[in-house]
């Protein structure tokens, strides 16, 4: 616990949190290492300026100065995730021509590599020093995000440029070619140049970070490590598809990570520069919504996060009982996030241990809390809105890893490593009958929150969310299908609760009202639903896959279905960039409020996709069009979320302050948004693969190839007219027409 500071007078405001501020950043990525600077190239130690690696901060300041001057900006931009080039100019005393001489290039690379080009386009000789500085706090990236910044550390010399000792970490900048001075207590590397006119000079620095050998943090893709999907090629009438595609994929390419001992098993990293580690629910989504393009994202991250799942052990062991998730990671507005690997880790689960299942599972008992925990995936408590209290993603996590499981394996994932993995899913379904509200207070037989005790849950019940429900109802269908599949009991039993759960849904998460009606965003008690409009109801839409291509049944009836999709498409919801996450109608409405009106990327692309499945194709076309044309003005790197300001002819979406891009769910949903709409819906299991694409063709022509089903090539092409016809398939799928 930390010791109390002095006391504050009573009534005095608390001194104000910092306000860090990245949203015009050029903020280049490679997991583990990340570099962030103004769009004029310079590191000036400001917000999160700096290169990063491993969760710390490498080197804070480097400020380039030729002459004494620094450098006119003329552009600053990405050429890759992970790569960014800086250009200014810088004009030579006394050259009375009005054209610069001399041009700085600085070409950057998020692993800590940065090249520094001074050309001489004039007609003399130019002689001047170059002077660089450098400093930095070893500041860990949990703090800085936070606002905190320590002073910078006194720097050594080393053999070609400086080194930092600080907190019990270590950082190096070296040179090549070495510099001419270096000034150690200023921190500044030196070099006098001479350059004739027509030639240029080139200096290469590299900023390290020495870490301790007893430690073990995560790595990226190291060498020899393929990318965990395939690269597919986009063709489409709409030609921001192909761009939105190719640079989401890049940008996942960048956050991509491993368990040090697991360099194969890749995972998506939340997002940069505030969540920068694994967010089990994050990194869920975006292996789901990837797996058009191959399995090998969705097993790694599966086995990733099975590893981080609580385990009560077999009686035999009784160990102490497993401690409840706690926040590891937070969203933004909710400040930083922890280190990748912060979250409980346990073995990978084996056969014959944990529950079996079913809706009442049976297995050895540890401990009373151990059992109740069992099966959770740690998760980050997120800010929930003005019109709810935070909640835990250990719910989202925990239902969306049998969901991906489910929908990997009729996606071709090879029966073995599903196998492997099925515990781990049974595990997570016996949470969720855990989770299930039983208290007189509470909405009984709803699902609550999976980041509480069963004992603080019955003593204080908490909220049943929408779209928690909508989440456990696709868990339940999806982990029935699983349990038949590789028989294992409890598959009947699912399918009747769920029906059970329908039933109830229907009758007390509607709320009529003059439009017709709408669900209720959350259910405090029977008869205390909460009205507000959010755009969390998107999730009533995602009703996962099922066998021979079709989708599972929703929570919704039709009636109530176009309701909803209606509704979508007001302006109260959609602000002509996509949907708010929540009505422009409520008091409390904010355009920049992550969860009371800002547009949230990835529940407009599953708004589209649900839309088109439900046949609501006009409703879906209208949201894609506000998706694809804010992400031309983003360069076609769609953010975690922006502003959901209306939409006015000529004002592009404003950025939002605290949003993380890249951001692994947004980029994974802009490469779900697009190919969705061919429809492809596999059922390797079963020897069949279904095409239902949107028959309004909204991309017009398009052409997909690159994609893989059962770790085959699949193409497939949508004339303008809606129709589907499959170039290139696995000979053992038989083809389907929707």
């Amino acid at each position: 616990m930390p010791a109390a500071g002095p006391a504050r007078p009573a009534g005095q405001a608390p001194p104000p949190r910092p306000q860090p501020s990245a949203a015009h950043d050029v903020l280049c990525v490679n997991a583990p290492g990340m570099a962030s600077s103004g769009p004029d190239g310079q590191l000036r130690g400001q917000g999160m300026h700096g290169f990063f690696r491993h969760g710390v901060r490498t080197l804070a300041r480097m400020e380039l100065r030729l002459g004494g001057m620094e450098p006119l900006p003329l552009q600053g931009t990405l050429t890759s995730a992970a790569a960014a080039r800086f250009v200014g100019s810088v004009r030579v005393p006394g050259d009375l021509d009005p054209d610069p001489a001399l041009t700085v290039e600085r070409l950057r690379h998020a692993d800590g590599a940065e090249t520094v080009t001074v050309r001489n386009t004039g007609a003399r000789p130019a002689r001047l020093p170059l002077e660089i500085a450098l400093g930095t706090d070893l500041g860990l990236l949990t703090d800085i995000a936070a606002g905190r910044r320590s002073a910078d550390l006194p720097g050594q010399v080393q053999s070609s440029g400086l080194r930092w000792v600080g907190q019990g970490r270590a950082a190096t900048v070296s040179a090549r070619p070495s510099p001419h001075a270096v000034l150690a207590g200023a921190g500044v590397l030196r070099w006098d140049l001479e350059i004739q006119p027509g030639a240029r000079w080139s200096v290469e620095l590299r900023a390290e970070l020495e870490t301790p050998s007893t430690s073990r943090p995560p790595t990226g893709r190291g060498p020899g490590v393929p990318l965990p999907w395939s690269e597919p090629e986009v063709r489409a009438d709409d030609r921001r598809a192909a761009r939105l595609v190719s640079r989401a994929l890049d940008s996942l390419g960048g956050l991509l990570l491993a368990d040090a001992d697991r360099p194969t098993d890749l995972y998506t990293a939340s997002g940069a520069p505030w969540r920068f580690g694994l967010t089990a629910a994050d990194a869920l989504w975006a292996a789901r919504m990837t797996l058009p393009l191959g399995t090998r994202l969705a097993a790694g991250t599966l086995r990733a996060v099975a590893r981080r799942q609580h385990q009560a052990a077999p009686p035999a062991a009784a160990p102490a009982p497993a401690a409840a998730p706690r926040p590891t990671d937070a969203a933004p507005g909710d400040g930083p996030s922890a280190p990748e690997g912060t979250g409980a880790a346990g073995p990978l689960p084996g056969s014959g241990t944990g529950p079996a299942g079913g809706p009442n599972p049976s297995g050895g008992e540890a401990g009373p809390a151990a059992q109740t925990m069992d099966g959770v995936i740690p998760g980050p408590l997120r800010h929930g809105g003005p019109e709810l209290p935070a909640s835990c993603t250990a719910t989202e996590a925990t239902l969306l890893f049998v969901t991906v499981l489910a929908e990997a394996w009729r996606w071709g994932m090879p029966r073995a490593e599903v196998a492997e993995l099925l515990p781990a899913a049974e595990r997570a379904l016996g949470a969720l009958r855990s989770a299930l509200v039983e208290g007189p207070e509470g909405p009984v037989g709803f699902v609550a929150d999976f980041g509480r005790p069963a004992e603080e849950r019955a003593a204080r019940p908490g909220s049943a969310r929408c779209e928690v429900q909508a989440q456990a109802h696709r868990a339940a269908l999806q982990g029935a299908d699983l349990l038949d599949a590789f028989d294992r009991p409890g598959g009947a039993q699912w399918r009747s609760w769920a029906a059970e759960l329908r039933e109830r849904f229907r009758e007390q998460f509607w709320i009529d009202d003059l439009s017709g009606g709408r669900p209720a965003a959350a259910l405090l008690a029977p008869d205390r639903p909460v009205p507000a409009v959010a755009s969390t109801l998107v999730h009533l839409f995602d009703l996962g896959l099922a066998a021979e291509g079709e989708l599972h049944e929703g929570l919704l009836d039709r009636e109530q279905t176009r309701l909803l999709a209606q509704r979508l498409v007001t302006p109260e919801l959609d602000c002509g960039w996509g949907l708010r996450t929540l009505s422009a109608k409520s008091p409390r409405f904010n355009p920049l409020g992550h969860r009371s009106g800002a547009v949230r990327v990835q529940e407009t692309a599953l708004a589209v996709s649900g839309l088109v499945d439900a046949g609501f194709e006009r409703e879906a076309e209208i949201l894609l069009e506000g998706l694809l044309e804010a992400s031309a003005h983003f360069e076609g790197r769609l953010p975690e979320m922006y502003a959901g300001e209306q939409k006015v002819a000529d004002c592009p979406p404003v950025p939002h302050p605290a949003a993380c891009r890249p951001a692994g769910v947004s980029a994974a949903a802009a490469v779900h948004l697009v190919l969705s709409l061919a429809g492809v819906r596999p059922d390797v299991p079963s020897g069949r693969v279904a095409t239902r694409p949107a028959s309004t063709a909204p991309l017009g022509a398009l052409e997909l190839t690159g994609l893989r089903v059962a770790g085959e090539p699949f193409s497939v092409r949508v004339s303008r007219i809606g129709v589907a016809v499959v170039e290139e398939a696995p000979s053992f799928l038989q083809l389907a027409a929707g």
